[in-house]
């Protein structure tokens, strides 16, 4: 079979490939079912919102993995190779530095106060303006980022097999919702953990093949480092510098913990865990899994910039965007295989699955912890709130969906993913670092 740019077309899906799609939409949903029919009879928050405290951290730590290595992640970081460096590879050395602050100085805090929402420690600490403040805050980042999100894995769909965009969209909103309103989150961690086994299938299988295609590592590290994209060196001050190493370690760091160190998301999965001990563990295990999709990712960009190096697809007409290369690269290389196309599509739905999932069932807690409960019904019962929570899963689903046309018009998911994080989570993290390390702080009256 001839590659894209040899023939001027794209392959199309076979049957098996929607078949193996569609399973994965449709397993997602039969482990939200199951929980709801299993937990029935404990109809209470702490059982909905937090799994009964009581995961174990293999789950839990692969869902942290899920939920934050998304279809972005894995779009953005091949395309991010081929057009720049092998700086970004830097970003690895920051994940370790996260982890290591986030599972103990970070978790510690939430975890020992046995906080619910980790905004509850900003009322503690401050005052409950400061807690709605935050909360409300944390609710329009998750939000926007999940539209990011949702929007990544479909584009990808539509470049490689036509398939109608918007469609796809509401299929995996449709499905998310579904199962997280459910079964909650026991539902969430457990199709998380699913799902990013699917992913770490379909990313190495397309890193193999890719690397087989052209010729093996050696020789697209040679067309690399030929094109001077192999760079280990730069140490530049300079702000307009894309990559450096103070960017990526430092810039990363800050990014990455305000995600894994306060994010409610993030705390929420940890304080799941039956102990402090147990909840470190899995922020822990979680490094090596977010390091493996990081790198297996940076090999594939560099197999890309080999197979497409004497002529470029967004040049060529073959694809619109970077974001749209790795779908182009697996249709290429991997079009002939009958359901590995469909495999590695289900991959980017099963990241973008994992992110909303988590991100519904966080903004329904702290809506209703930070919100409802505070202000408006205060005694509420156990049963009316995991109905409330199931209620604000579904709402939040619904709205998601509808800002997902704002996240097509935002340029390269990556750099909006970051911009995000970084507009919105920076200041969300001073707040919890001003609290936690500025004892003399005290709230503006």
């Amino acid at each position: 079979m001839a590659y894209s740019f040899e023939s001027n077309e794209r392959a199309s899906f076979k049957a098996l490939d929607y078949v193996l799609f569609g399973l994965t939409l449709t397993f997602s949903a039969l482990i939200g079912i199951f929980y709801a029919i299993k937990d029935r009879k404990r109809q209470n928050t702490k059982e909905f919102l937090l799994a009964g405290r009581d995961m174990n951290p293999i789950p839990v730590s692969l869902s942290l993995v899920a939920s934050f290595m998304s279809a972005i992640s894995l779009l953005g970081t091949p395309a991010e190779m081929y057009n720049y460096s092998t700086m970004y590879w830097y970003i690895g050395l920051s994940y370790l530095l996260v982890i290591a602050a986030a599972a103990h100085v970070f978790v510690p805090v939430f975890y020992r106060l046995r906080c619910t929402s980790a905004y509850e420690y900003l009322e503690y600490r401050f005052s409950r303006g400061v807690r709605t403040a935050g909360s409300l805050t944390f609710c329009i980042q998750m939000i926007l980022y999940m539209a990011v999100v949702m929007y990544a894995p479909s584009v990808a769909l539509n470049a490689v097999t036509g398939f109608p965009l918007w469609w796809s969209i509401i299929a995996v909103g449709i499905v998310c919702t579904f199962y997280t309103s459910l079964g909650g989150m026991k539902a969430v961690l457990w199709t998380d953990t699913f799902q990013v086994l699917v992913m770490f299938g379909s990313l190495s299988a397309v890193a193999i093949k890719g690397m087989d295609e052209v010729g093996g590592l050696k020789n697209a590290w040679s067309h690399f480092d030929i094109s001077g994209r192999v760079v280990w060196d730069d140490f530049s001050f300079d702000p307009k510098v894309r990559h450096t190493v103070w960017a990526l370690v430092v810039g990363g760091w800050f990014m990455w913990i305000a995600i894994y160190g306060v994010n409610q998301a993030s705390v929420q999965r940890a304080c799941s865990c039956s102990s402090l001990k147990e909840a470190q563990i899995a922020m822990w295990i979680n490094f090596p899994g977010m390091c493996l999709i990081l790198y297996i990712s940076c090999f594939i960009g560099i197999a890309m910039y080999s197979l497409y190096r004497t002529c470029d697809p967004i040049k060529f007409g073959l694809v619109a965007a970077s974001d749209q290369l790795l779908p182009l690269f697996v249709m290429d290389v991997l079009g002939k295989v009958e359901g590995v196309p469909g495999l590695f599509v289900a991959s980017l739905f099963s990241g973008t699955l994992s992110t909303i999932s988590s991100g519904m069932n966080s903004i329904a807690l702290c809506i209703l912890q930070d919100i409802i409960r505070t202000y408006w019904i205060k005694n509420m019962t156990e049963e009316r709130a995991t109905t409330w929570s199931k209620v604000l899963a579904v709402i939040f689903g619904l709205v998601c969906l509808g800002l997902t046309y704002v996240a097509s018009l935002l340029g390269g998911i990556l750099q909006a993913a970051h911009s995000l994080w970084g507009m919105i989570g920076g200041p969300l993290l001073g707040v919890f670092v001003l609290g936690m390390f500025f004892p003399w702080s005290n709230t503006a009256v």
